[in-house]
């Protein structure tokens, strides 16, 4: 694979990580996840005040473009923001 073929493979992911934080209640959950480390879905639910198979589904974009993880501990999920452009993207923006 060439130079500028590598170039695009990576400015394609970054667009992706772009595209999945374009969205207000998404760039709300990321911004507070860093704030408090990690968080389960409950919390987060309450916090936003939606239902949680909302705030489940917006999860799920970012955990698919890889901004967030989550770790179960019992039978609960603490989700993490795990992408270390996105923690300066947040930064920078916000």
């Amino acid at each position: 694979m060439d130079n500028m073929a590598k170039e695009i493979k990576e400015l394609t992911k970054k667009a992706e990580i772009l595209k999945a934080m374009a969205h207000p209640v998404r760039l709300c959950i990321v911004k507070n996840l860093l704030e408090v480390d990690s968080c389960n879905v409950s919390t987060i639910q309450s916090c936003l005040e939606m239902p949680q198979s909302t705030v489940s589904q917006h999860l799920a974009k970012l955990k698919a473009a890889g901004i967030i993880e989550g770790e179960r501990n019992g039978v609960e999920i603490n989700y993490s923001v795990v992408n270390d452009d996105v923690k300066k993207l947040i930064k920078a923006i916000l």
